[in-house]
């Protein structure tokens, strides 16, 4: 999460565009020594009124937000309009409310999330890297698969015990901990909260409350139906990812990609990695859902582009051996959309048939990125 005031100055890879010789200040809210800076404030920030201020895990600190509001004010007032702080920290629900409620009108919200295909290397190898060890860096760097396992599997367990405490108290470290893994059993099926909370031993409404948790904090991904007034019985549930592949993979222990192709996981896991890439991609305000019938008619991601850019079908599939299903044929009939693509894990792009593509997610990622 990234909140900016009083505007957005302009995004790059790390969401924000800065002149090279501007002069910063940075201060992480996780250093002592930098909160101790942070004890008045308003003394210490009006310092520093023609500087960038960099406030790293700013929800360690989310009582600043009302000073932040009178020297933004101030500082307008002075001629400093844009970019005067850069505030980095996980998400959370008290710190969205608490930094709207104090700061409407002063700043904008970007979502950062791990790497992408148009962040790494051209190489295929590069590319299933970043689907085996996910997008943090920390752990896409690694020296090799066994330290890149372990660097996420740290970070679980850190996240799960020390991280979301400070968001949700009351919710138990373990128990989430079980309904994560649960989920990666079941990446990219329907949601079934009721299933999840016998296995839990909870309700059905504290499943909910979980999942909402973790989808505020960008870890999961609830992807919904498409509503469309098709005239056929359309499935109301949402589908399920763990977002990151490298945490899905080490949520089921999954350390090399050997594992990974021998794994029931392998198809749900590329399935919800295309996903993540293309959404990475495509131009704000796109809305991503996937469409499926009672009676079978399904396709993987439906992305419906802002303006007048049209209602793209895309099917997700590793191998193009087997053929498409009659299934994807009948929900294109019924959404009717202005391009199909079948995404695949390969290297050439080619057309399948008259109006299908075939077409690997980097590629598909490049075009949506350019239709922005």
């Amino acid at each position: 999460m990234v909140l900016l005031g009083p505007r957005q100055v302009g995004k790059t890879t790390l969401g924000i565009e800065i002149a090279a010789d501007r002069p910063s200040l940075y201060l992480d809210l996780e250093s002592p020594e930098d909160r101790h800076k942070l004890a008045q404030p308003a003394l210490f920030l009006e310092h520093y009124e023609s500087r960038l201020v960099v406030l790293d895990e700013i929800h360690r600190a989310p009582e600043i937000f009302q000073t932040l509001r009178g020297l933004i004010d101030q500082g307008r007032r002075r001629g400093y309009r844009t970019g005067r702080f850069l505030m980095l920290g996980s998400a959370s629900m008290d710190l969205l409310r608490q930094s709207g409620e104090s700061l409407a009108g002063r700043v904008e919200y970007v979502d950062m999330g791990p790497l992408n295909a148009l962040e790494v290397t051209l190489e295929q190898l590069a590319l299933h890297e970043l689907w085996m060890r996910g997008g943090f860096p920390d752990s896409l760097l690694a020296r090799d698969a066994r330290d890149s396992l372990a660097w996420r599997k740290n970070f679980i367990r850190t996240y799960l015990e020390r991280d979301i405490a400070q968001f949700a108290a009351r919710v138990p470290a373990q128990t989430l901990h079980r309904l994560w893994t649960m989920l990666a059993h079941n990446q990219g099926t329907l949601l079934n909260a009721s299933r999840l909370a016998s296995g839990l031993a909870v309700t059905a409404p504290t499943v909910t409350r979980y999942i909402d948790l973790l989808v505020d904090l960008l870890l999961v991904r609830r992807l919904p139906p498409l509503h469309a007034n098709v005239g056929k019985r359309l499935v109301k549930s949402p589908k399920v990812y763990v977002r990151d592949s490298g945490l899905l993979h080490a949520l089921l222990d999954i350390e090399s990609y050997e594992e990974l192709a021998g794994h029931p996981i392998v198809g749900p896991s590329w399935e919800g990695h295309v996903i993540e890439q293309l959404l990475a991609a495509a131009p704000e305000r796109t809305h991503a859902s996937f469409y499926r019938t009672a009676a079978g008619a399904e396709i993987d991601l439906v992305l419906d582009l802002p303006g007048r850019r049209g209602r793209w079908a895309i099917e997700i599939k590793r191998s193009l051996a087997s053929r498409l299903q009659r299934g994807f044929h009948h929900a294109r009939a019924d959404i009717d959309p202005s391009r199909c693509f079948v995404v695949y894990d390969g290297v050439e792009r080619f057309p399948l048939a008259a109006d299908i593509e075939a077409v690997n997610a980097r590629d598909l990622a490049l075009e949506l990125a350019a239709s922005d």
